[in-house]
């Protein structure tokens, strides 16, 4: 709502089954790929299943020099909270 890109670090196939709104898929074996041209200090909401690999995710973008980054945790507990 506040701007914020919401990134759904699961498999394309899970992401078709379900996601947030507004979500754009980017597994977490491409993250490298898709945070090419993104700016640093861009606030970034990820999230997957469990929060396991979001937070995974979450280390990853932060070694790579992201400075606005939330780990949201997981999509059950996400949709439950809308």
């Amino acid at each position: 709502e506040q701007g914020a890109m919401i990134v759904d670090v699961r498999t394309p196939r899970e992401f078709a089954e379900g996601h947030l709104e507004n979500a754009v898929n980017f597994p977490l074996s491409e993250l490298d790929k898709h945070f090419k041209g993104i700016v640093k200090d861009k606030e970034i909401v990820l999230y997957c299943r469990s929060g396991n690999r979001s937070g995974k995710a979450y280390q990853y973008l932060q070694s790579k020099g992201f400075t606005n980054l939330h780990n949201a945790g997981g999509f059950e507990e996400l949709q439950n909270v809308q």
